[in-house]
């Protein structure tokens, strides 16, 4: 059974650092592009984050310039490192593995920004 196990997230001051990571069994990885999304309390999941399988990335306005997603297909890995945190960055956040035909989510972690 694929799993996906997410790490990492806490309570951190306004203008902190995290980094997330997410953990995945499955043998075809790097075969998968990865998401990070996150939800605040009644708001919508958001997606904040992407990379591919060759290494693009693409970041939501909001994170631009102080979130970084990584990857290393070597040992099932991604990271999302978040700097310079803000308070409207608390959010459950969650790792998302797509490709065709299967849509894999972890748990979530929770993200606390606040003073």
């Amino acid at each position: 059974q694929v799993q996906i196990e997410e790490s990492g997230g806490g309570l951190v001051q306004p203008g902190g650092s995290l980094r997330l990571t997410c953990k995945a069994s499955m043998a075809d990885f790097s075969l998968y592009r990865m998401y990070w999304y996150r939800q605040a309390p009644g708001k919508q999941r958001e997606r904040v984050a992407y990379i591919s399988p060759g290494g693009v990335t693409d970041y939501s306005d909001a994170v631009q310039g102080r979130f970084t997603i990584t990857r290393d297909s070597d040992d099932n890995t991604g990271w999302l490192q978040m700097n310079n945190l803000k308070p409207e960055d608390t959010a459950t956040y969650y790792c998302n593995l797509w490709r065709a035909g299967s849509d894999l989510w972890g748990q979530g972690t929770q993200v606390t920004v606040s003073s």
